[in-house]
């Protein structure tokens, strides 16, 4: 692997000025405003694929946006690793939150990146972290160094819930056949602390419509007298919490997984210091379930949140209306057993049945997506561990995440394909805030590690 080092170090600004460059289209999949730069960005990809070595480099399109393949075949005999990643970023706002515009990347030092970090949205989720499998493969090729077949899907809607990854993938199983698929859409407990991801929350993700009066009304002429949809709303939101912070929906605890005391304990050794977690945060306190720790909050418990919320008049100065709607976006973290239908069904009778007589509510289901567990006794988990013991010097900690990343789930049915979670972002990274950021050590870091992983895997399955 000399020759590999001395390559990544030849070129890391190169490495840096391209990462640079995808950053500043603004790939976002959620506004159909951004359409064209969604497919710049794709092709920018592709052509990077082709440029790194890969074969059959192919941008596949979609009743959405599009995939981007390629692929490069060394031996069928060997194993054949997928690596996914997607190229759509969050919705960059409030703008007015960023320090400087989120599509116009700088480097900037901070006390948990000396080295620094690159500010703009996408530099970690997932941009960053796709593009470090692009140049750590484009290393191997240079140096005749891969030992196995690598395929690429790297695609445009993750953002937005992966709409048409499922049927793409039923519909190119041979295309997609692979032995493991790896991806680095996850994070490191710090970086002195390597971790691995073993297990991902899944998601129920609904809109909910309040509906009073059929027109907005004068607050004075109508007001106590007719439903306001947003003082029901919030009654009705505040409802879904009890005193102690459970979700008050009947059977939405029902096939939540029971962990272990043993695996608890074991969970909260990781290294965490909460005083630092509220100073990072500038909050005096945490809050959630009674019973559990922060670390199990955020890994092991279902939750239920309010993403946005809006109606009425919001603009300068007053307007004394009584709104004729309200309405809010709420997502649900699901734990192992719980089904993303299921709950969101459960979350709308339920939503229904607590509304007062004097407004109407409608439920729109948008994504969601199951959740998912990894073994860590696999090879592929293995070859993970190898591979960072490697480069950090010390063996990862397994590690669930609090987030959803719903293609595992998907990959294990329509691929008959265990997922690698081998992440190196840092949960203080503002991922889907402003000012997104990613270290330029855990950039390189990943480059360098990558390869191992390669290695490794190729190894253990022989």
């Amino acid at each position: 692997m000399k020759e590999l080092k001395a390559y990544h170090k030849a070129n890391e600004k190169r490495y840096l000025d391209e990462l640079l460059d995808l950053l500043r289209i603004p790939s976002i999949s959620a506004d159909s405003k951004y359409d064209g730069d969604v497919k710049k960005t794709a092709t920018f990809v592709s052509q990077k694929l082709k440029e790194a070595g890969a074969k059959k480099v192919k941008v596949y399109k979609t009743p959405g946006h599009p995939i981007v393949y390629g692929e490069y075949m060394v031996d069928k005999n060997k194993p054949t690793v997928l690596v996914y990643g997607h190229y759509d970023v969050q919705p960059p706002d409030p703008l007015n939150l960023w320090d400087s515009p989120p599509f116009e990347p700088v480097i900037k030092k901070t006390k948990l990146h000396p080295k620094g970090a690159i500010f703009a949205r996408g530099a970690c989720d997932d941009k960053g972290q796709m593009y470090m499998h692009i140049k750590a493969f484009e290393a191997m090729i240079a140096n005749k160094s891969l030992p196995c077949n690598v395929k690429f899907m790297i695609e445009g809607e993750e953002e937005v819930g992966s709409v048409n990854l499922e049927a793409f993938c039923k519909a190119n199983k041979k295309l997609l056949a692979c032995d493991v698929v790896l991806l680095s859409d996850t994070s490191i407990i710090a970086n002195n602390v390597p971790s691995i991801t073993t297990g991902l929350r899944g998601l129920s993700y609904v809109e909910v419509e309040v509906t009073g009066p059929n027109r907005d009304l004068h607050s004075g002429v109508y007001g106590g007298a007719v439903a306001n949809p947003i003082n029901v709303l919030s009654k009705m939101i505040a409802s879904l919490h009890d005193k102690n912070n459970k979700i008050n929906i009947p059977g939405f605890y029902n096939d939540v997984e029971v962990v272990t005391k043993k695996e608890r304990k074991a969970m909260n050794m990781a290294p965490f210091s909460l005083p630092k977690y509220k100073k990072d945060l500038k909050v005096k306190d945490v809050q959630g379930e009674k019973g559990y720790t922060t670390l199990e909050r955020t890994s092991i418990r279902p939750t239920l949140d309010v993403n946005g919320i809006w109606g009425g008049y919001i603009g300068e100065g007053a307007k004394t209306v009584l709104p004729s709607q309200a309405f809010a976006k709420i997502s649900m973290r699901l734990v192992p057993n719980q089904h993303p239908d299921k709950i969101t069904k459960l979350f709308e009778k339920h939503f229904k049945s607590i509304a007062p007589e004097g407004v109407k509510v409608k439920v729109t289901p948008h994504h969601g997506g199951n959740p998912a567990v990894t073994p860590t006794d696999s090879l592929e988990y293995k070859a993970a561990s190898m591979a960072m013991k490697k480069t950090f010097k010390k063996d990862p900690l397994p590690q669930r995440s609090g987030g959803s990343i719903p293609i595992v789930a998907l990959f294990e049915t329509a691929l008959n394909a265990k997922s690698v979670l081998m992440g190196f972002g840092l949960d203080s990274d503002s991922i889907h805030s402003p000012n997104e950021h990613f270290g330029l050590f855990n950039y390189y870091r990943g480059i360098e590690t990558i390869p191992y992983f390669f290695e490794y895997y190729t190894e253990l399955k022989k």
